[in-house]
């Protein structure tokens, strides 16, 4: 895909209300970092309490993965983790819409020479995220340090997916979007020796994954991590980044390549993806993004992990698996 162009289309009254929404958070990214947390937290508390399916979502998750957590422990993580979501809101508006100089003062990074190290051999990297609140302002810092291809799923209202573009495009030069689906375009990309941005920390079904192990569950697990590495001859290169509002930084953290991947066994490269998120997610609970339905798919036979009623009816109990 090209970079993303203005067209007059843009400016039609039906989407006058995205153009306006977008000018008041460019306008709340504008104020002082610590505005913008205070504010992020008061969002995130108006999330917890009015985001009924989310917050289900995110009980079930913490509750299947932190068993050995007290109920009131579940509760206080669960508090952080919605605060962290409205912190992480501001937070995009920060990596669209302000200054790389600005984000430069707000964040250091290590492990740069894991990333750069294949590259300089000519060899493609496929740089692991994983699904954290920081991920988009996480982006941004990676941008400004080495150029990473991204993979793309466009949104459905033009003027958001046009701004949505510009804000992740303005930090980086030479760097590539495909369309999630594009299989074809990242394998060409790896082989020019390219780093490409991929998260294989979602469910998208077992039809393009297999079951492998996360928190002692059956997780449907993507196996495109080790397919683009063994076709695409790329390493595995996995980042991680943190957020500390004590002292408003954030630290980002390129980890040594995962030389197991690929093995030539896709189970086994999708546990080892696993192994290795399940103990980034231990490490910063509060700040991952439990709202997601991690582990709405299920092998034959095994209970449903959320439960959820018919509309306007109560959440179910969740399940244990």
């Amino acid at each position: 895909m090209g970079k993303s162009h203005f067209r007059l289309a843009l400016l039609h009254p039906r989407y006058w209300f995205t153009w306006f929404s977008f000018g008041l958070w460019y306008l709340c990214a504008q104020l002082p970092y610590g505005w913008q947390l205070t504010l992020g937290r008061l969002l995130g508390r108006l999330m917890l309490r009015y985001a009924h399916s989310r917050r289900h979502i995110a009980e079930c998750n913490l509750a299947l993965c932190f068993p050995e957590l007290s109920a009131r422990e579940r509760k206080q993580l669960l508090d952080q983790n919605f605060s962290s979501y409205g912190i992480a809101l501001m937070e995009t508006g920060m990596a669209w819409f302000r200054s790389s100089a600005w984000l430069r003062k707000r964040f250091s990074i290590e492990g740069l020479e894991y990333l750069q190290a294949p590259q300089l051999r000519g060899q493609g990297v496929v740089m692991i995220a994983m699904h954290f609140t920081t991920l988009e302002i996480g982006a941004a810092f990676m941008a400004m340090n080495h150029p990473v291809d991204g993979m793309y799923r466009a949104h459905k209202n033009p003027v958001y997916d046009y701004l949505q573009r510009k804000g992740r495009e303005r930090h980086g030069e030479d760097v590539e979007v495909y369309q999630r689906k594009d299989v074809r375009g990242v394998l060409r990309a790896l082989k020019r020796g390219r780093a490409v941005w991929y998260a294989p920390d979602q469910d998208y079904g077992i039809g393009q994954g297999v079951f492998a192990p996360l928190f002692g569950q059956p997780a449907a697990t993507v196996t495109g991590t080790s397919r683009f590495a063994r076709v695409g001859q790329a390493q595995v290169v996995p980042y991680t980044v943190t957020r500390d509002t004590q002292i408003g930084h954030y630290r980002v953290k390129v980890y040594p390549p995962l030389t197991e991947i690929p093995s030539g066994d896709e189970l086994r490269d999708a546990t080892l993806v696993n192994h290795f998120v399940e103990a980034r997610m231990r490490e910063n609970p509060a700040q991952y993004m439990w709202v997601h339905r991690r582990f709405k798919t299920r092998p034959s036979g095994a209970e449903e992990i959320y439960g959820a009623a018919g509309k306007g009816r109560a959440y179910q109990k969740c399940g244990t698996g």
